[in-house]
């Protein structure tokens, strides 16, 4: 009868153990849902942001760098000759 009532016990701390940890984590679970519909709620529309301006066309300057720069490249092996025309192209046409 001893071993019977220590089961019994045992299976009543166990079973208290099991539910009070798995209503802790639903407490825990539904706060984090509830975390997440405040942040998922659209906040109040809010005038859109300006259109950024379109970037200022480059330089002679600028595009003369830009070739230099090309040009070392195509010096140390870094771009082909088809590369290198490529490019000056794309910077002399902008």
């Amino acid at each position: 009868m001893p071993g019977l009532l220590r089961g019994v016990a045992r299976t009543a701390v166990v079973a208290g153990t099991a539910t009070a940890v798995s209503n802790r984590v639903s407490r825990r679970q539904a706060g984090r849902w509830a975390q997440q519909e405040s942040y998922a709620q659209p906040a109040p529309a809010a005038a859109p942001p300006p259109a950024a301006a379109a970037p200022a066309a480059p330089t002679m300057e600028e595009k003369l760098d830009q070739l230099k720069d090309l040009a070392t490249l195509k010096e140390q092996g870094a771009l082909t000759e088809e590369e290198f025309a490529a490019q000056k192209a794309r910077i002399l046409g902008s």
